[in-house]
């Protein structure tokens, strides 16, 4: 009888270890500038575990560009969400992968309930852009929070 108990607690033990973890479900949305770089991203996790991302993004913006810069990636974002597929994800508990890659695309704080999308411009280290959760995404992601 205990071995019947210690083989159901062995079972138990390997699904449990075997099993993935449930990505958040909600939206988040934000954006960042950074040395002539503008992004502005959405994204929207569902309850299938399937992820929605855009981030437009801008390079080499000058000071005077920034202001209707802001304004034509915010329109981007509204006018291109809707063609945004769902796509599968890798979810380890915090950090977001593509299926079979290992560079990290979102880390997940669960505490602060904050993703940070890490933008991979050309060759050059990923840029974080931090992401507040919204119950409904707005017209002008710069302009909330």
């Amino acid at each position: 009888m205990r071995a019947l108990h210690l083989l159901m607690a062995f079972a138990v033990l390997a699904l449990a270890a075997c099993s993935k973890p449930t990505p958040p479900v909600g939206k988040w949305e934000g954006g960042t500038e950074r040395g002539g770089v503008l992004v502005v991203a959405r994204v929207e996790i569902l309850p299938s575990g399937l992820v929605r991302v855009m981030a437009p993004d801008i390079t080499n913006a000058t000071q005077e560009q920034i202001p209707s810069l802001r304004e034509r990636l915010a329109a981007d974002l509204v006018n291109g969400w809707a063609d945004v597929g769902p796509r599968e994800m890798d979810f380890d508990g915090k950090t977001f992968r593509w299926p079979d890659k290992i560079a990290p695309q979102m880390v997940w704080d669960k505490k602060s309930n904050q993703i940070t999308l890490q933008l991979y411009i050309g060759a050059n280290k990923a840029l974080p852009v931090p992401l507040r959760p919204v119950s409904e995404f707005h017209d002008s992601p710069w302009a909330c929070g």
